[in-house]
């Protein structure tokens, strides 16, 4: 890139104005950043320097808006870069550089994460099922954050410890439609394969599957909490619920993620059950991809995009000096029917 230097310069504002159809005079009060010429005239000169292989003058240069730290747990669920993208798109249409920081077992954590990114000076962060998820973490590490004056959102798992927004779907109306479903397909042995008992989203879930199971089913508190199954996310987690839930009797099992559900799908098929046909399974998230699963999955759809829009609204403007209210936006999620619920068998002894 040449520097448009002063020396010989006419020549070049002459090629600069012939480039971009304008007189000198425009060329010269755009790189001088004097008032007087419209938005798209400057437009046209800029983009004749860039073509014409001259560097922009510094204060002419797009600059970013600043870094956003994106903080999200791993990639393997595909919910988590659909999340970041989401996120990603929204930041870099507000002008904002998206930073995808992705914790690695033994490498990052996210602490390590969120240190690197304030020594970059960004501009803010969103951390998507963090710490802020997990009832024993120490909350303290977002109030230093706080007092460093750098602005957050937190995504998925409240905590009223920290005075920041938080973006969460409705977790036990989600598995409350997801029990309304089965039992109007004639189930009532309904299992709920969820993650380990520590983290918010779990806790809510549970909530909403005992309430469910009493207020859809009749079934006492006592007798829903034998029905589920806590294990790790991801499909060896969920086949390992399930496989307990069908040895209890279960023809359902609603599940705390879609990569649970078709570990929960694989369990039954070693069982030399089939689903629908003998089992429903359905899954939580609507992650990409799985509708085209065999069979595609019955789900409850995150609201993804809304949250993650939602997210950025909030973080921008507590960037902007004027906070958003520190407290929990909540989004419905909806019930996705596919081909992985069907009718309870007939001949169960369950049934």
């Amino acid at each position: 890139m040449r520097p448009v230097q002063s020396h010989g310069m006419t020549a070049r504002l002459a090629d600069i104005a012939a480039q971009a159809g304008v007189s000198e005079a425009t060329v010269s009060r755009v790189l001088n950043g004097r008032p007087g010429v419209s938005a798209a005239t400057r437009q046209s000169v800029l983009t004749a320097l860039d073509l014409l292989g001259y560097e922009r003058p510094v204060r002419l240069r797009q600059r970013s808006a600043g870094l956003v730290g994106l903080v999200i747990p791993e990639l393997e669920n595909p919910i988590f870069p659909l999340f970041a993208q989401v996120i990603g798109q929204a930041l870099t249409r507000q002008g904002y550089t998206p930073v995808l920081c992705t914790q690695t077992a033994g490498g990052s954590t996210e602490d390590q994460l969120t240190e690197m990114l304030v020594e970059r000076g960004v501009a803010g962060i969103v951390f998507l099922s963090g710490l802020h998820a997990d009832t024993t973490a120490d909350m303290e590490r977002y109030d230093r954050l706080i007092g460093q004056g750098v602005p957050f959102v937190l995504i998925n798992g409240f905590t009223d410890k920290v005075a920041a927004p938080f973006v969460s779907p409705d977790d036990r109306a989600a598995v409350h439609l997801a029990v309304t479903h089965l039992a109007a397909l004639g189930h009532e042995r309904i299992g709920l394969a969820v993650g380990p008992k520590r983290f918010v989203p779990v806790l809510r879930k549970i909530e909403g599957f005992v309430r469910a199971m009493g207020d859809v089913l009749g079934t006492a508190p006592d007798d829903a909490e034998k029905l589920i199954r806590h294990s790790l996310y991801g499909l060896e987690g969920g086949q390992a619920a399930a496989t307990a839930l069908l040895g209890d009797g279960c023809t359902a099992v609603v599940c705390a993620s879609d990569m649970m559900a078709l570990g929960a799908i694989r369990a039954a098929r070693q069982q030399g059950l089939s689903v629908p046909e003998d089992v429903s399974v359905v899954g939580f998230d609507d992650s990409p991809l799985i509708a085209f699963t065999d069979p595609p999955l019955t789900t409850i759809r995150q609201p993804v995009t809304a949250m993650g829009q939602a997210a950025v609204r909030a973080l921008l403007e507590e960037i902007g000096g004027t906070p958003a209210p520190h407290s929990e936006f909540v989004f419905l999620p909806e019930l996705v029917v596919r081909g992985s619920t069907a009718s309870a068998p007939r001949n169960h002894p369950g049934a």
